[in-house]
Parts: structure tokens; C-alpha cells; sequence
């Protein structure tokens, strides 16, 4: 027999464990010419699994596996195309009702059904039959199945390999039912046979009954699935027709660069009407116009967006508002974006702020026909941590073993039998996907209903899903619309009703080219004072600004792509800095680069340099430049596609006689784009909200810092935007139930902390106690605030300790015997006293308290002090040698500096791991420091606080770093909240933190492990 229908791969989510590329290889190893993937309750792996099969001339066969929980009801297999169309939309229709599948089958005119012996029913259809294991030929014998006799096949399940996968497969079961092994409930898990018997041992299996076996293969002979993988997928029309669409397009493209470029910009008509007709010969009006489409509305509720991705480099998607960015000022590459050998649609990434993202998703959802409107889905693997946990459970270890396995691994285990069999069996499971998700932002719109392709599913946030991934979807004709969203555009959108708010200022914030040429902004950019600001404040991206002295749009745009990954990876950052630093110091070592990447010095810095510099200097062919558009964008799922340019590419190199030295490096500096850069457009996207960003810091600095705030999506935790906030000339306060709510507050200068930032407090407590406030008056007393809100005794407590009765003009102390003494009052209260009783005076003992309590109160509460500053609690007076300012001016000098400690980000050198830290002096000012492994272990970091820095200062091109040879963190005062003499003093302490990062990349070339030359090349 060489005919094996029923296979789960381990799609079949905790259940099968065979990955599915070695399920087709190991039916290739046993010569097996049909085979069916019939995972269950889900098509994920059937596109994968056609093509492997293709590729090992095996014929695939696709279904599904229909069950109820643990209760196998029966197999679907698709006969064609419309087959797993029926199964789908049968499956959708249970899973987004949340209803059980029925016990019999409908009918369906293109799929077959497979009942097995435990629900075989009295009769079968002309389209059903019954299906037997080898293990289940003996019931045959019973009369019941010797009527279906006729329309019994042989149907072998394939879910294991071998035995240790049967070890595994029955954990995946206890995994599911969160259960022990030894109570794994019988039927929950699969027969021991379950697997792939060679030919021989099968027939043997189903001998008596032989002719089962030819009533399998003529099964498998009706079924034909094929799948045209090159058909685009997308709703291809909006208006109903092509030429009415194309007729919309062009007068929204027309209106749009009058409106942008005025009546007499005949560069801007040109390109629109290129462009217009790559899009009508390629068939994507509708993409653009459904893109505008969702724009339009979002317009219309009067919604920020941006448009970014290389979607801007196409003057059409400029003019129709896609985009914001001029591609004309740019030079921005249309081909990147479009071209005549791109099959699959383009691909339009559109952020929205946090706040606003669902309502337009719920747009999308309404606006387009249901069932042709779906979430991309996302496969969620087993990690590490918890692969370990979860199997511990699984074998009963305790939660301290548990704990170890998960931090540790199996090399803290010792010889405990269990906790090495654990291990090995979480080794089997690394990569396997454990559920399916939601994608973050990819919504697939559909010409055809989507079941023709996926069964639906419903997650939490109420949108039907698909059951596969962004790189399925796209290799079937796919392409999502990217839906984003983003905190820095809420910040940005509620700075601007801020400022209009508190300062009566409207500002337009679409105005781009004000701000870029603004030069109080660009002197801020250039020294890097960006914090709070979009995608430039993070140390790294502050420390490259001022490496580049950045004070312009187009060195911004440039700066925003050298920082990511390839280009850093390649050694290319380092080398755009020298030559924007010393443009007279290297010469274009190729006439090509010099051509095509002048702007960037000879450096490929975004995607389409890669393009231009594979067809240009490399000779490719134009075809090729979709394959590598793919590669690099990171839509590829390995580096297959680049590594099967490289022969090509070094073939043609070759011919056209270039240096072989040269043509190795250009390739290495080609290989390390992939997945891990922009496209210039992207860049140029991120560079306009940056300048947003910017320019709202510069001159509207306190509303700018609030927003960032509330809007808490930064690089760094609120205390550093507080932190600005101050720098900026706002006053800050501790929450107050008279002034704060559940976000910061701001009034005039004074910013009053929100509740949210209380991190005990509950959101719907706190939202319940401003609505009470804002519906009745402000509280004029703790007894007043006691009688109008529901609030706990610990929570009250709370905002005591916060201060957030300071209105009332008594002491914390005083406040808290009131809140006792109200309470025992309230306990005691007659239930039939109808008057309520008069406020009562206290008075207590004067109880003197100073702002080092209070700033340990706000310690213990917030996580950090608001009274005073870290470095007014130290025991010591000393401040340090020096200051930031002072840095540039003792270059290769060692100093000692205090500060206090920001972030620190962990990255990987070939001498072990390195840490770079940020820090704040007691002016306020922001430094940085470099900590190589052979300091760090004598001098580590130990948390968030106050440090003694001892290092060497460094310049690397007008930004200072201090290298760090020693350092240690420095002793608070004691808390004279319970100055106890015991470790509880220092307790408070450990409450502050910094910001970490961690670099996962193999470590960058060092200097000279960089073949580029600064000469030109023969």
C-alpha cells in the first residue's frame, strides 16, 4: 500500500508531532506515491504541504479532520479546489457561532467524507465511507460494518514517528487537558500505530481484507486538488469594472497633485501618469483605491495618519493622501514599489494612533463585503521557559523544580531520571507551533469568499481570523493591508488638542516643511536632544544624530535607515559616518556606486540601493529585482532567495570583468539587508513624524511631555518623561483627587501625575473617582471623599502616602488616624440612623514629617521620587568631577562622574557581551557609557539608583562616551520612614529601576574584518 490518507502534521495542534516538511520526506523515504494532510479542525499546513509534495512528485490530498474536543466525528477530503472551499465555510460557520460540529456529515457536492468505526452510521452516502486503521480490521467481522463493507477503505492515521514521539505526542495531550500523565483521560490521545508503516507491513495489516485497500486508492484517484499559487487574491475591483476604476483612480490622482504641486508642475504629471499605467497593466486600481477608500473615512473623523513603507515612493499614493511624503524631493524609486515583474500587489503599511486603530478596523470590517474581510492569523510557538513548565507539570514536579527547568535548562537538572527525560522531550519541541493567533496588523480583504481558501476562526477581539500565516498568505495571492498602530501618533495628536487647550495655539501639524527647515528644531536634532520624539530618542539613535552633527531632513532620512540591523551588520554605519564626516577623504571605489548611491557616499543604505546595485554593478537581470525585493523586505522566510542569486550574481561579475575582491564584499554587504532595512521610503516616513515629534518638544515642550506620558509607549518608563517634562518648566505633583485623573493632567505649567501611574490602583476605581469629582464638585475633606466613593481601606491608605489629600492641609499621619477612626465609626453605626452625623474635629499630636519621607513614599508607590531628586537622598554630597557638559572637553581623560542610571542595552561582541548605559548628572543632562565584559565582571550593574562612574573619556566623531573601568552603586540614606537599624531600611531602595535592552544578533564585524575599500578599485 503507498497510499496514505489521513496524516496530521503537527499543525494538528497539540496532537500531531511531525513537522510537516519531514512528513513529506519521510512519505518520499517509504515510497509513497499519495498522500493526505488531514490536520484537525484547521487547513494551516495544506498550501506548505502542496508544494513539498510537488517537489517529491507525491501527490497531495487535502483535508480536514472534523472533531469535537477529543471526539474524532469524521475526515473531509477535498475532491478539488471547491472541496476545501465546502470544508471550510463548514468549519467557519461552527467556529465563529461557537457551536459544536454535528455527528453526521452534510452533504457535500465536492469533498468526500471518512467516518471511522466509533461513529460509523447506519448508512453512507454515495460521497461517504468508512475509514479503518490496521489496528481496527479485526471489528470487521460485526455485521454492522460487513454492510459497509463495500464502501470501507483503508484508512491508515499517520500522527508519530516512532515511540519517542509517542512519548511526546501523549505529553502535547496532557499539555491540552492540563493534566498529568498518568490521568490523561483514554481516547485523548492517539493509537501507539499511528505511524508511517513501511509498505509491507500495512498490507499485512489489511490482508484479510484486500480489497479495502484498492477501494483507498480509487478514493484517492477522484481527488485533484490543485492550487495556482501565481493568481493574485486581492478584491481586484472597487467600482465593479476595471474601466470605472481606472477612470476614479486617475481623477483622484489628477485632483491630488493639483492639490499638491499646483497647475504647472509637469515633472509631477509625468510620473502620475507612469505610474497610473504600471497599476492599470498590473491590476492593482483596486488596492489603491480601497487603501484611499479607508484613508477617506479616517479623514473624515478627523484621524492622523502615516502612510510609510515603499507605498511612498508612488506619486499617485502622494496625491491620494496614502502617504505624506513627496517622492519627487526624495528621488524615491517608483520601481521599488511597482514594477512590470512584480506578480504579487503592493503593500501599503499605514499607522494610526492606539486610541483610533479599532474604530477603523471596524470600518474595514463593515465597509466590505462579510466573509471577503478577515485577520492574517500568526502561528505562536513553544518557547523555551515555557516548553519546560508546562512538561514539569505534565510529570509532576514541584514548583521549585519547575522554577530551575524554566530559568536554568536541563544543565541544573543533575541525574534526576525525570527532570533529564523532561528535558529531552522540550528539546523535541522547540519550534513547534503550540497555537494559533491573531497577526498584529495584516487584514486581508478577498476577491473570493475567504473560506475558498481558510476555515475562520474567532480570537478574542471579536474579528474572524484565517488559519495561516502572513508568508502562506502571500505565497497564495495575498497581500495583506497592514492596519498599524502606535503611541507615538497619539502623542503626537493629543499634544496638538493640548497645546490648543492650554495655549489657545492651533498648530497644523501636516506642515512639514516648516518644521524641517525650522532651525531651533534641527539644532536640537543635531545635539540630539530628542527624547520623547519618534524613533530618534533612543540612546543609540541620539548618539548616531550627534555623530552625523544631523540637522536636515535628508541626513535624517539616511540616519533613520543606517541604524537598523543590515546596514549596521555590514559595517556600512560605521563607514556612511566617516564619509559624511570626511567627504574628501574616499573615493567612489566603482563608478557604479558613485552613479546610483552619490547621495549616500558610495553606501547601500536602503533596500532599492540593493536593487540598483545588484541590476547595475552585479548585471542582473530586471527579473531578479522582485526576487531580491522580497528577500530583503523580510517577507522571505529564509535566505533561500538571496543565497540562490548568489552564483548568478557572481557569474555575471564576472563577465563584466569586475574585481573578484570587490564583487565579495558588494555580495556580503547584499546578504546582510535581508529582512533587517527600509526601503528610503520608509525612512522618509519615519523622518516626518520625527520632525512632528520634534518640533512639537521644541516649542511646546511641557504639553509635548505630558502626552508622552499618557501615551506610555516610549523607549524609556515614565519617570524619564516626567524627568523632561521638568526640563521643560513644568512643575510636577504627586496625584491629587481634586486635580489628577486617570491619565497626567495639565494645568497652565502645574502637571498633576495621573492615578494610572499608582500602580496598586485600580483603573475602574480610579476612572469611578474622577466621574464622582467631576459630576458633584471637589472633595473638600478625606471624611468628604470617604462618604462620596467605595474605596478600600488599602488603596485609601495609598493615596494618603501619595499625598493626594494634601488639599486638606493635614499631615499624612493625621490623615490616616482619621481614616481609622472613620472606619471603626462606620462599622458601628446603627443601620436604622436616618440622620447622618455632623463632622467631628480631631486633633492629634504634631507629628513632623520632611520630603525624604515623602520622597520614599513616592518610591515605595510610583517607583520613583517626585519631592525631591535621586541624587538628594544620597549619603553623600559629592557630585562628581565633572558634568556632561564638561565631556568633549576632557577627551581621553579619566574622570569621575555621578549619575543616575536610565537604561542600559546588553550587545554581543566577540569578546563576550558588552552593556552601554545612559545616565543623568545632577544638572539633569543626559551622557552615555561603554562597559566591556572584562569590567563588568568586577564592576556589574546592580540595579536601578545612583552610581560612581570611573572611566576614560572617548569622542567618536563629536559624541562622547565615557568607557567605564569601574563603578559602584551608591547608598540612599536610610528610610527614616522606619529607621530600624535592619535591611528594611534600604528595602524601598530595590523599588528603583532602569530601562533594559537586549541585543539578540550574532556580533557586528569589527573594523578590520570590513573589506570595503576608500580607493577605487581596478
Amino acid at each position: 500500500m503507498n497510499t496514505f490518507l489521513n496524516c496530521h502534521s503537527y499543525h494538528s495542534l497539540r496532537y500531531g508531532t511531525i513537522p510537516l516538511e519531514e512528513l513529506v520526506n519521510l512519505a518520499a523515504q517509504n515510497g509513497v506515491t499519495t498522500l493526505g494532510l488531514t490536520d484537525i479542525n484547521t487547513v494551516t499546513g495544506i498550501y506548505d504541504f502542496i508544494r513539498m509534495c510537488g517537489e517529491k512528485n507525491i501527490k497531495a490530498i487535502v483535508g480536514i479532520e472534523f472533531r469535537n474536543n477529543d471526539e474524532k466525528l469524521y475526515t473531509g477530503l477535498a475532491k478539488n479546489t471547491k472541496g476545501i472551499g465546502e470544508l471550510c465555510k463548514f468549519l467557519t460557520d461552527h467556529n465563529l457561532g461557537e457551536i459544536e460540529l454535528p455527528t453526521i456529515a452534510p452533504r457535500f457536492k465536492n469533498a468526500f467524507i471518512v467516518y471511522p468505526i466509533s461513529n460509523a452510521p447506519v448508512s453512507l452516502e454515495k460521497n461517504e465511507y468508512l475509514g479503518v486503521n490496521g489496528y481496527e480490521t479485526t471489528q470487521l467481522i460485526k455485521p454492522i460494518y460487513q454492510k459497509l463493507l463495500r464502501r470501507t477503505i483503508a484508512f491508515q492515521s499517520v500522527t508519530i514517528r516512532n515511540e519517542n514521539e509517542y512519548e511526546l505526542h501523549k505529553a502535547l495531550r496532557c499539555i491540552e487537558h492540563n493534566t498529568l500523565l498518568s490521568q490523561l483521560p483514554e481516547g485523548a490521545y492517539c493509537h501507539p500505530s499511528e505511524i508511517m508503516d513501511t509498505t509491507i507491513t500495512l498490507e499485512q495489516k489489511f490482508s484479510r481484507y484486500s480489497g479495502i485497500i484498492r477501494n483507498a486508492q480509487k478514493l484517492a484517484d477522484q481527488c485533484n486538488f490543485s492550487f495556482d499559487f501565481a493568481v493574485p487574491r486581492n478584491k481586484k475591483l472597487y467600482t465593479g469594472s476595471k474601466s470605472g476604476d481606472m477612470q476614479l483612480l486617475g481623477q483622484l490622482a489628477k485632483d491630488g497633485i493639483l492639490r499638491r504641486y499646483g497647475a504647472n508642475n509637469k515633472h509631477a504629471k509625468i510620473r502620475m501618469e507612469k505610474e497610473l499605467k504600471v497599476i492599470g497593466e498590473l491590476n492593482f486600481t483596486g488596492y489603491f483605491l480601497i487603501t484611499w477608500d479607508i484613508i477617506r473615512y479616517s479623514q473624515s473623523r478627523g484621524f492622523m495618519h502615516v502612510g510609510r513603507g515603499s507605498g511612498a515612493n508612488s506619486i499617485v499614493s502622494y496625491a491620494l493622501g496614502i502617504t505624506d511624503i513627496c517622492p519627487l524631493e526624495l528621488d524615491l524609486y517608483f520601481e521599488r514599489f511597482l514594477n512590470e515583474n512584480r506578480k504579487s500587489p503592493p503593500d501599503f503599511d499605514i499607522d494610526w494612533s492606539w486610541q483610533e486603530r479599532d474604530e477603523i478596523l471596524d470600518y474595514i470590517f463593515k465597509r466590505f463585503s462579510p466573509g471577503h474581510v478577515a485577520f492574517c492569523g500568526t502561528i505562536v510557538e513553544f518557547k523555551h521557559r515555557s516548553i519546560m513548565r508546562e512538561l514539569g507539570k505534565v510529570y509532576g514536579l514541584q514548583k521549585a523544580e519547575l522554577d530551575a527547568l524554566s530559568k536554568h535548562g536541563p544543565q541544573t537538572a543533575g541525574t534526576d531520571s525525570v527532570i533529564q527525560h523532561v528535558a529531552k522531550l522540550g528539546a523535541m519541541l522547540i519550534g513547534f507551533p503550540n497555537q494559533r493567533s491573531m497577526h498584529a496588523c495584516g487584514v486581508i480583504i478577498s476577491e473570493e469568499p475567504i473560506t475558498n481558501f481558510s476555515a475562520l476562526e474567532i480570537k478574542p477581539k471579536g474579528f474572524p481570523i484565517v488559519q495561516f500565516d502572513m508568508h502562506i498568505a502571500e505565497d497564495i495571492g495575498f497581500e495583506k493591508f497592514d492596519i498599524l498602530s502606535q503611541r507615538g501618533l497619539g502623542t503626537i495628536a493629543n499634544t496638538v488638542e493640548l497645546v490648543k487647550r492650554n495655549k489657545g495655539i492651533n498648530i497644523d501639524i501636516g506642515t512639514i516643511d516648516i518644521f524641517k527647515r525650522d532651525p531651533r528644531c534641527n539644532a536640537n536634532l543635531q545635539v540630539g536632544n530628542t527624547l520623547g520624539c519618534f524613533y530618534i530618542e533612543s540612546p543609540a539613535m541620539r548618539g548616531l544624530l550627534r555623530r552625523l552633527k544631523c540637522n536636515d531632513y535628508q541626513t535624517l532620512v539616511a540616519a533613520s535607515s543606517i541604524i537598523r540591523p543590515g546596514v549596521a551588520k555590514s559595517g556600512m554605519m560605521k563607514e556612511y559616518i566617516f564619509r559624511h564626516n570626511n567627504p574628501k577623504s574616499f573615493e567612489y571605489f566603482h563608478e557604479v556606486f558613485e552613479e546610483f548611491l552619490g547621495d549616500t557616499y558610495g553606501i547601500m543604505v536602503y533596500q532599492e540601493d540593493v536593487i540598483k546595485i545588484a541590476l547595475h554593478y552585479g548585471g542582473l537581470e530586471p527579473t531578479y529585482g522582485d526576487i531580491l525585493r522580497r528577500a530583503i523586505s523580510g517577507k522571505s522566510r529564509s535566505k533561500k532567495e538571496i543565497e540562490s542569486l548568489k552564483y548568478k550574481f557572481f557569474e555575471s561579475c564576472k563577465k563584466l570583468g569586475h574585481n573578484d575582491q570587490l564583487s565579495l564584499e558588494v555580495f556580503r554587504q547584499i546578504e546582510s539587508f535581508a529582512g533587517y532595512s527600509f526601503c528610503k521610503a520608509h525612512s522618509a516616513s519615519y523622518a516626518v513624524e520625527s520632525y512632528q515629534s520634534l518640533y512639537l518638544k521644541t516649542y511646546h515642550g511641557i504639553e509635548f511631555m505630558v502626552c508622552a506620558i499618557n501615551n506610555g509607549g516610549g523607549f524609556y518608563r515614565a519617570e524619564i518623561y516626567i524627568h523632561e517634562a521638568k526640563r521643560s518648566g513644568g512643575k510636577v505633583h504627586v496625584p491629587c483627587v481634586n486635580k489628577s485623573g486617570l491619565q497626567t493632567i495639565l494645568i497652565g505649567t502645574d502637571i498633576y501625575l495621573g492615578f494610572n501611574l499608582i500602580k496598586s490602583m485600580d483603573e475602574k476605581l480610579a476612572v469611578l473617582l474622577v466621574e464622582e469629582r467631576n459630576s458633584n464638585g471637589d472633595y473638600i475633606s478625606l471624611e468628604d471623599f470617604l462618604a462620596r466613593t467605595a474605596i478600600g481601606g488599602e488603596t485609601l491608605q495609598t493615596l494618603i502616602f501619595i499625598g493626594a489629600f494634601r488639599f486638606t492641609g493635614k499631615p499624612k499621619s493625621d490623615l490616616i488616624i482619621i481614616a481609622k477612626l472613620l472606619e471603626s465609626r462606620e462599622v458601628s453605626k446603627s443601620p436604622t440612623l436616618l440622620i447622618e452625623e455632623p463632622l467631628q474635629e480631631y486633633h492629634f499630636p504634631i507629628m513632623v514629617r520632611n520630603t525624604v519621607e515623602d520622597a520614599f513614599d513616592e518610591i515605595e508607590i510610583l517607583g520613583f521620587p517626585v519631592s525631591l531628586s535621586p541624587f538628594e537622598l544620597l549619603k553623600t554630597k559629592y557630585r562628581g568631577d565633572i558634568m556632561n557638559v564638561q565631556l568633549l572637553d576632557n577627551y581621553k581623560k579619566t574622570v569621575r562622574m555621578l549619575a543616575y542610571l536610565v537604561s542600559t542595552k546588553q550587545v554581543p561582541t566577540k569578546n563576550g557581551n558588552m552593556y552601554f548605559g545612559t545616565w543623568i548628572d545632577n544638572n539633569g543632562d543626559y551622557f552615555d557609557t561603554a562597559h566591556f565584559a572584562t569590567s563588568l565582571i568586577k564592576y556589574p550593574f546592580k540595579g536601578g539608583g545612583c552610581y560612581l562612574l570611573l572611566g576614560r573619556v572617548e569622542v567618536d566623531f563629536h559624541f562622547p562616551t565615557v568607557v567605564i573601568s569601574k563603578m559602584e552603586k551608591m547608598p540612599f540614606v536610610p528610610d527614616p520612614r522606619y529607621d530600624t537599624g535592619t535591611d528594611r531600611d534600604y528595602k524601598v531602595h530595590e523599588r528603583l529601576r532602569e530601562d533594559k535592552s537586549t541585543t539578540h544578533r550574532a556580533p557586528y564585524p569589527q573594523e578590520h574584518e570590513i573589506g570595503l575599500p576608500r580607493s577605487k578599485m581596478k
